[in-house]
């Protein structure tokens, strides 16, 4: 008798470690994604984000859905999240530091919930973080992104003048800005290069979606003999690449430098000829599949703040591209070698660069 309790005894210490391994795989879930000032197409950070959620759901067999609030402001991004919430989805990634103070309430409010806040960290407005348990809060080191996309430039064309078109000047437009800067000044140092990039040609334009701004900044620049300009601006942007995509139509040269995604097929004008000369990376969509999978295995990294750089293939920059030549394709892959073991630091601050 003793040993047949013995037995069974055994047989539920097995069977509970059992299913406390099994307990680590995540239930089936769903996911949702709460747009920041941009639009689910604006060929950049909301959409690449986007993109990253739906290649997850669509791997896992689980349902994705989008919000895009109607204002910006905190009470807005509330909404969105509740009613994601409320529509039982618990899996919410929100792309920009627009969602700090609002995750900041709602990982508290939705305990069961999980979310994933990109380019930002919770906070209660005094900037001092607070990630927990149920928040993963993801950087990326768009200085370097745009010091490979400001060494390409500058290879690719040599001499001339190039420009800026950030959005809001917030920390993830503004090293980008500082990255580019670096990259042409180190191709102009090291590499036999001669790029001009003026005060005057440096600009925020203070949204992410004013697409008519966009275009008329470009239109100036370009008038004023800038060659190519990098514009880290989401909608703002897409106006910039219009105006290169009709100035290219009537036989001008006219480039743009993307970001966040590969916006390649973003600048075709003819045929599959296209004004985006290179883009600089930031593998946001990467980003977000990567913490989905995460989820659906037990495996979420709940309270840890994470940086994606060159070292993990956080940023970089298309690895083909028919405007830049085999041997800029090959310098800008050894450049990024270089970052990768620190040969290379590219600063994320100001430093002496333009103002």
């Amino acid at each position: 008798m003793y040993k047949k309790s013995l037995g069974f005894l055994v047989l539920l210490l097995v069977l509970a470690v059992a299913l406390g391994g099994c307990s680590k795989v995540a239930e089936s879930f769903n996911v949702g994604m709460v747009t920041d000032a941009g639009t689910i197409d604006d060929k950049s950070f909301n959409q690449g984000t986007w993109e990253g959620v739906q290649k997850a759901a669509a791997d896992l067999g689980l349902e994705a859905k989008y919000l895009k609030p109607s204002g910006t402001t905190e009470a807005d991004y509330i909404k969105e999240i509740g009613n994601l919430y409320d529509a039982g989805i618990k899996f919410i990634v929100c792309p920009g530091y627009k969602f700090e103070t609002a995750i900041f309430q709602t990982q508290d409010k939705y305990p069961d919930a999980k979310f994933v806040i990109l380019d930002g960290y919770p906070h209660s407005g005094d900037f001092v973080p607070v990630v927990k348990e149920n928040t993963v809060s993801i950087f990326f080191a768009e200085q370097q992104s745009g010091f490979l996309v400001g060494v390409a430039a500058a290879l690719q064309l040599e001499e001339g003048e190039v420009g800026y078109i950030g959005g809001m000047e917030v920390p993830a437009v503004q090293k980008f800005n500082w990255g580019f800067q670096q990259g042409l000044s180190y191709a102009n140092e090291n590499l036999g290069t001669n790029i001009v990039i003026k005060a005057e040609n440096v600009i925020y334009q203070g949204s992410f979606d004013n697409v008519a701004a966009g275009q008329q900044l470009a239109a100036q620049m370009f008038d004023k003999g800038v060659d190519a300009i990098f514009c880290a601006a989401g909608g703002v942007g897409i106006g910039a690449i219009n105006e290169a995509k009709s100035r290219a139509k009537a036989g001008e040269e006219a480039w743009i430098l993307g970001v966040d995604v590969d916006q390649y097929d973003d600048g075709i004008y003819e045929g599959d000829k296209s004004v985006i000369l290179t883009s600089a990376m930031k593998s946001v969509g990467q980003a977000a599949y990567d913490m989905i999978i995460a989820e659906s295995k037990g495996e979420f990294p709940g309270g840890q703040t994470l940086v994606f750089d060159a070292n993990n293939k956080g940023v970089g920059i298309p690895s083909e591209n028919p405007n830049l030549s085999r041997e800029v394709q090959d310098k800008v892959t050894e450049i990024l070698g270089k970052l990768e073991s620190g040969e290379i630091t590219v600063s994320d601050v100001q430093g002496d660069l333009i103002k």
